[in-house]
């Protein structure tokens, strides 16, 4: 598993933007950048959909002004479901990158097998990295939102 202090694994993403379909690699992603990044089981979810998503929508301005370059939202969803997703729930300041066949989830140890209600899905969690590093990491118990919000993450970025 990832922890504290990790580089992040190199995996290739998948983003859309605008009509263009981008394969992104983890370097692509985080090289060079200070990058809040957070992970939700799935799109169109209620959890994701109704606080975790929105809480990072509301809290964008204030985690840019903190000095974070991109704030990065990832899901074991294709990249048309989470473009699609990031428009309804106006996510305009916040990258959406998919981890299709849970790659990224599985490459850090944070996968989850739900079995048939959704196949292999990544664990709930939230990270502030620093060029490729991970400096804070909060990971979510099963069926839990209680650490991986904007507002933990605001104040850990200080």
């Amino acid at each position: 598993m990832i922890y504290k202090g990790d580089k992040l694994p190199s995996v290739t993403f998948q983003h859309k933007n605008g009509s263009d379909m981008n394969n992104l690699t983890t370097e692509d992603v985080f090289a060079g950048k200070k990058v809040v990044l957070f992970a939700v089981p799935g799109a169109f979810t209620p959890t994701c959909s109704e606080s975790h998503l929105p809480g990072f929508v509301a809290s964008a301005d204030k985690i840019k002004e903190k000095g974070i370059d991109e704030i990065i939202c990832t899901s074991v969803n294709d990249a048309f479901v989470l473009d699609a997703w990031g428009k309804a729930l106006n996510a305009e300041h916040i990258m959406m990158i998919a981890d299709g066949a849970a790659d990224f989830a599985k490459a850090l140890g944070l996968d989850a097998d739900t079995g048939s209600f959704g196949g292999i899905r990544s664990r709930r969690y939230s990270m502030l990295v620093d060029d490729g590093i991970v400096k804070e990491l909060n990971i979510e118990e099963p069926k839990q939102f209680e650490v991986s919000d904007a507002e933990t993450m605001l104040k850990q970025i200080g």
